[in-house]
């Protein structure tokens, strides 16, 4: 359900993989019967209403039934707990010109690309 790199792809306003996400937490969130039906249909036949309301803008994430939202949301955490550092201590470090002038070329430009990272991830975290 997530292709090749296991991920789902986040933008700062809406989710670029909602196909894969939505059908991963509907999936998840199944009961052993819904499942057992879904696989026995070879997934859902097409739903063009449903289809229109599954884009999965930041908007739209906020709406999500409440066992998809945790879901989300224990995923996001644990997501933010695999980095070695917090929002804050990128921020910080951001903030700081003397240590940030320290880091190599590469030790800046992924600085820039974790604290993006854990931007997008907070703010999801905010709306679910």
């Amino acid at each position: 359900m997530v292709g090749e790199e296991g991920a789902f792809v986040l933008g700062w306003d809406e989710v670029l993989t909602e196909e894969e996400l939505s059908t991963t937490l509907k999936v998840l969130c199944m009961s052993e019967e819904e499942f057992k039906e879904y696989k026995e249909q070879d997934g859902w036949e097409d739903d063009n209403e449903e289809e229109e309301n599954s884009t999965l803008s930041y908007e739209a994430l906020s709406r999500l039934k409440a066992p998809c939202k945790k879901l989300l949301y224990d995923s996001v955490v644990l997501t933010l707990e695999s980095y070695r550092s917090d929002l804050k201590a990128e921020q910080d470090l951001l903030n700081n010109k003397e240590s940030y002038e320290k880091l190599s070329r590469r030790e800046q430009q992924a600085l820039h690309v974790r604290y993006g990272q854990k931007r997008i991830l907070h703010q999801l975290l905010e709306l679910v």
